[in-house]
């Protein structure tokens, strides 16, 4: 797997991407309905692709009749 360029992002900066309240990053993690993080020593990060896929896929949900 090869590093990106683009850096990764903290449960903080995910959630002000999303504009939701940290604690619902958190709750997402913990329920596992969020966009897929990555453990990285204490630390969770995540990839700005694959938030930008789970956000396509919860768009698609909801325009689903």
């Amino acid at each position: 797997m090869a590093l990106t360029e683009e850096p990764m992002m903290s449960p903080a900066e995910l959630a002000a991407l999303v504009q939701v309240p940290i604690g619902t990053v958190y709750a997402w993690r913990w329920r596992g309905g969020g966009p897929p993080g990555i453990r990285v020593g204490r630390h969770v990060r995540y990839r700005r692709r694959d938030v930008e896929r789970w956000l396509e896929e919860r768009a698609a949900q909801e325009s689903k009749p």
